[in-house]
């Protein structure tokens, strides 16, 4: 098997054991726009950043702040985000990770360290 179809075979189990992930009942399931935002906000978490609710609601081009503002909603409600109050200002708040959001992110890097080792 050559180097492309190893990836592609490595890509196909990843996105299957993803699948199983997503059907488990121990996390909420997510639209696609809502495992984009959390994906987009993981991102933004690792590089050390916070994030506010505005920015989140800029994030994605593609997408209207309302739209984004509500799925930040539900993602709140699903308990995968947690809003913490800036320092001196109460009028900003910052989106951060619960600690079942940080489980579910775990999840998923399960399964791609799964997909590499198989």
């Amino acid at each position: 098997m050559n180097k492309i179809q190893t990836q592609s075979n490595t890509y196909t189990k990843f996105l299957n054991l993803v699948q199983a992930i997503r059907d488990l009942p121990a996390f909420p399931p997510l639209d696609p726009l809502e495992e984009r935002l959390l994906n987009q906000l993981a991102s933004q978490w690792h590089a050390g950043e916070r994030v506010t609710v505005l920015e989140a609601m800029q994030m994605s081009a593609d997408v209207s702040a309302a739209t984004v503002h509500r799925r930040l909603k539900t993602l709140r409600k699903k308990g995968m985000l947690a809003l913490n109050e800036h320092e001196t200002d109460s009028r900003i708040r910052f989106i951060v990770p619960t600690a079942l959001t940080t489980k579910y992110f775990a999840k998923m890097g399960q399964c791609l360290d799964q997909a590499l080792r198989a």
